[in-house]
């Protein structure tokens, strides 16, 4: 699919005249499509605006407003460079509120495309073709399981969601993080959500009763990948705790490591600039999106605190661990949230399964991206972390800022 749309692209704006300097990339809301190979389109909405006589645009999903500021219209074809994840646009305006071509993902090992196309004056993400008579708001135990590994036990989350007549804002939270910003309706007993923001492209489908979700589809990422999942209302359920999936193995207290730096100069935990401090490290990678939202939330927070004798260390674990490779993904991802904090390239892949073993052999393992470790003044672990509830969670976000702060506080303490 990639090459035979890749050509189409090529065709397209040779058909449309690429260079007339005519072509104008209409002010106000737009509504995309990612068109996967199955009929099941990805649907998302942005905003476009003039700013210092630049077009910019904005990824809306739910409260969230993506900015994108690498925007290039040369005659009539249309190139848009995604802020993270190693993602752009290549399209053709057919007219200046119309444009089709294709979205490519920059893996580490290959490039990958799904058919784009997007019209602009359309700000409904989803038609409602009857008012809805079922509510969604409140929370759902949430059970996914793969149509391909039917014997593999369904994996848990728990699905949040508010409704305003016809619209729902919302998120699946798990153990590893949350499914960020999803935005949808509900037309009669239909839920369809959806979101988009560079890595995460996602539709879920499905059929609500009172206190039930059935037939539901969740399409995830361009190719062919899906799950199904059901769900009943259960507004008192809770997730496992995050500080019992990743803790330090019997009889350790202290991790041990030394990194590269984006420069390639060695920084170690027992440098003398983390001794007799509090020090926070994330492991993370410039491919997460939960990494992005702890990220944006733990620069804002170093930048207020780092004087109270606090440090924050990141650990990236990178898709490639080619050190240049892994050095150009950060680059953006860092500059774009103004990190000023040391990030260590480990130079291990998320998908190792010795990452763990390889990196920080004192913990039990890694679970999941982020997770935060906590260490006391001594130098010693005081708590592990697995995952991250971002600002799409609502008041668990606001909830883990709480607690987040109380034990820095207390640590400080002692």
């Amino acid at each position: 699919m990639k090459k035979s749309w890749m050509g189409f692209l090529g065709l397209l704006m040779a058909a449309c005249g690429a260079g007339n300097p005519n072509k104008q990339l209409a002010d106000g809301i737009w509504q995309a499509k990612l068109h996967r190979a199955d009929g099941a389109d990805i649907v998302f909405n942005f905003e476009v605006k003039d700013t210092a006589g630049k077009k910019v645009l904005f990824v809306l999903n739910a409260n969230d407003r993506l900015l994108v500021d690498d925007v290039k219209l040369q005659g009539d074809s249309l190139f848009i460079k995604m802020p993270f994840f190693d993602s752009e646009f290549k399209a053709v305006l057919s007219s200046d509120s119309a444009a089709k071509g294709v979205w490519i993902r920059h893996l580490a090992d290959k490039d990958v495309s799904v058919p784009f196309s997007a019209i602009a004056g359309q700000a409904e993400r989803f038609p409602v073709a009857q008012k809805a008579t079922v509510d969604v708001s409140g929370r759902w135990v949430t059970q996914f399981v793969s149509p391909t590994d039917k014997d593999k036990a369904p994996s848990l989350a728990i699905g949040e969601f508010k409704q305003t007549g016809d619209l729902v804002h919302g998120t699946f939270l798990t153990t590893t993080g949350d499914y960020r910003f999803l935005e949808g309706a509900v037309s009669g007993d239909t839920l369809k959500l959806s979101t988009f923001d560079g890595s995460h492209a996602y539709l879920f489908t499905a059929r609500v009763a009172n206190d039930s979700i059935a037939n539901g589809v969740f399409y995830a990422g361009i190719g062919d990948g899906l799950q199904y999942f059901s769900a009943v209302r259960n507004d008192t359920a809770k997730l496992p705790d995050e500080k019992t999936l990743a803790t330090m193995k019997p009889g350790q207290t202290k991790l041990d490591f030394t990194f590269p730096d984006l420069n390639g100069n060695k920084v170690s935990i027992n440098d003398d600039r983390f001794k007799n401090k509090v020090v926070i490290i994330t492991l993370m990678g410039s491919w997460c999106p939960n990494c992005m939202d702890e990220t944006g939330f733990l620069s804002k927070w170093y930048d207020k605190n780092k004087d109270r004798g606090v440090e924050v260390i990141g650990l990236a674990y990178e898709r490639t661990t080619d050190f240049e490779k892994s050095k150009k993904s950060l680059e953006g991802f860092l500059k774009r949230f103004d990190v000023k904090y040391p990030v260590l390239i480990t130079g291990v892949t998320p998908a190792d399964p010795e990452k763990g073993e390889k990196t920080l052999p004192q913990l039990t393992g890694i679970k999941g991206f982020p997770t935060t470790i906590f260490i006391n003044k001594k130098g010693e672990v005081a708590e592990v972390h697995t995952g991250f509830s971002g600002p799409g969670t609502g008041e668990h976000y606001e909830q883990f800022q709480s607690d987040f702060n109380r034990l820095v506080t207390q640590l400080l303490a002692n």
